[in-house]
């Protein structure tokens, strides 16, 4: 599977940020659990928001469209929200010399938000495109970065 973030929407970003963007889409390419049901992969998924929707655009390799979900990011504003606040906390704690225990302790936070995202991602996909915990959790990143504003 290939991804690609709708680039008209995204606004320059932290450094932080760029760089888990870029481990997210890494780790996507490297390994992945995606598959659409009724088609065969491999797949190109194109990421981007319209109005207060997720649009997940499937399509073959060739560009060929298979499929096009609209998800609402209702469902997903609060976890976002605490996601963002506490990756501001645990990149503040690094940047001040924080214990390493505190630091570790935030990014236990971070990650159980990561891993709810991931897992109402999984949720609002059922029946329509199979993906794994680790897919779910890369992508969940994804959303949260095309949720910067500038």
């Amino acid at each position: 599977m290939d991804v690609r973030l709708d680039e008209v929407t995204l606004v320059r970003r932290r450094p932080e940020v760029e760089h888990e963007r870029a481990v997210a889409i890494f780790d996507l390419l490297e390994e992945n659990r995606f598959r659409l049901n009724g088609a065969r992969g491999p797949y190109v998924l194109h990421l981007s928001l319209e109005d207060a929707r997720l649009v997940l655009d499937v399509r073959s390799e060739d560009g060929r469209p298979l499929h096009r979900f609209l998800l609402s990011t209702k469902p997903f504003r609060r976890i976002i929200k605490d996601y963002f606040m506490v990756c501001e906390s645990y990149y503040g704690a690094i940047k001040s010399g924080a214990s390493p225990s505190r630091i570790e302790s935030i990014d236990m936070g971070r990650r159980g938000l990561h891993n709810e995202g991931g897992d109402l991602l999984v949720e609002r996909l059922a029946g329509k495109i199979e993906i794994d915990h680790d897919t779910a959790r890369r992508l969940f990143t994804l959303i949260c970065v095309l949720h910067i504003r500038g």
